[in-house]
């Protein structure tokens, strides 16, 4: 595949010399279900010399690796070989567009060029701040009155920005009607609450509605205080048991660190309202060691505290996920924020699929993942 791509690797070289060089991208997933959708390389000056940034571009997430030439030109043989069928080389002088068959023949096409000017090489890009400049992050003590971050909240605002950039991902991948119904279960005291709201409706010009449940009455009265003086008329505070709300009607269900059995609770909503989108980051999981207690001993790695209480976290969760795609959901999870910012940063997402899933292999599955911790049910299991 690398001498089918020297024209490639011959322009982009010399594109690098004559210093018209201004992009590179590579496009066209060989695999739909492969979370790379791209992959785009630019020049940057790193330590007095030239290296090319790679920014992988994944459906969560995005990922950056810098490069010398040598090794920049064996990446990309790697993706056009394994990963990818289109690519483009960006220069002043032309664009070069790179097209790969079912065949593995590759052929080229130069136009015009799209560019006049190169872009800037600082290695540095700016990260996008989703919640920004925004009235509701005052009132909830995220930053002051001038709008800056109070050191002490530093953590939450990084947390409410990642969580935008991970929802924004994914109401890309599923059908969403015009008006928009969101339901954030166990939504204490409404960060990620009011950051969505604001971020959907008022920067992204979404029709939509947001009601967060909460147990807590004094919660409740705060938040809709709050939204009240941010005139965020879609958004409203409930108090209530997450088993009580009754509205069938949920585009988008959210339960993050909703306790124990209550993410199963807000799950279970979310299904059997036919949810197009399921947004968890569990926490607490004591429905499944209690089953599990006083038969540590016949398992080694359910001997240490550390290694038992992770045990619990992904054999909970991934029964989870398993009875999401079993109801035909196809489901990620994943990290969302470093782990020296909280340990509940594990994120478990469904989105409605029009594929059918084999149910007997996903409970066949289930029932060994049972058999081997001895546990009898999962809750949400029984809810269903």
């Amino acid at each position: 595949m690398k001498e089918a791509l020297h024209q490639l690797f011959t322009e982009f070289q010399n594109s690098i010399q004559k210093n018209d060089f201004v992009k590179l991208t590579v496009s066209k997933p060989i695999r739909k279900s492969d979370e790379l959708s791209n992959v785009y390389v630019r020049q940057i000056e790193l330590r007095g010399e030239t290296h090319f940034q790679f920014l992988y571009r994944y459906t969560t997430n995005d990922q950056v690796k810098n490069y010398d030439f040598e090794e920049s030109v064996e990446e990309l043989t790697n993706l056009l070989s394994e990963k990818f069928r289109a690519a483009t080389l960006f220069t002043l002088s032309n664009d070069l567009l790179v097209f790969i068959s079912k065949k593995k023949k590759v052929s080229f096409k130069t136009t015009k060029p799209s560019f006049k000017n190169k872009l800037p090489e600082t290695h540095d890009k700016p990260k996008e701040k989703r919640a920004e400049n925004s009235e509701y992050l005052y009132h909830l003590g995220v930053t002051d009155k001038e709008g800056k971050v109070i050191p002490k909240m530093a953590d939450k605002y990084r947390q409410i920005n990642k969580y935008l950039e991970i929802i924004e991902a994914q109401i890309q991948s599923v059908k969403l009607p015009k008006h928009i119904n969101i339901v954030d279960m166990g939504s204490g005291k409404g960060y990620l609450t009011f950051a969505l709201y604001d971020y959907l409706v008022n920067q992204k010009g979404y029709t939509a509605s947001v009601t967060g449940i909460e147990l807590r009455q004094s919660l409740v009265d705060y938040c809709n205080d709050i939204a009240k003086k941010c005139d965020f008329k879609g958004l409203l505070f409930v108090a209530q048991p997450i088993q009580e709300y009754d509205n069938n009607k949920i585009d988008i269900l959210i339960a993050l660190h909703a306790c124990d059995t209550a993410t199963d609770d807000a799950i279970y909503k979310g299904l059997v309202s036919k949810a197009e989108l399921i947004v968890c980051a569990p926490c607490c999981h004591k429905q499944i060691r209690q089953q599990v207690k006083g038969k540590e001993q016949q398992s080694p790695l359910l001997k240490y505290g550390i290694f038992k209480e992770r045990q619990f976290e992904m054999v909970t969760d991934t029964i989870r996920a398993l009875i999401l795609e079993k109801n035909n959901y196809t489901t990620k999870v994943f990290e969302f924020i470093s782990n020296e910012h909280t340990r509940k940063n594990v994120m478990l997402i469904g989105a409605k699929s029009s594929k059918k899933m084999d149910k007997k292999r996903i409970e066949a599955k289930i029932s060994d993942l049972k058999e081997t911790y001895q546990i009898e049910e999962h809750y949400l299991e029984g809810l269903l």
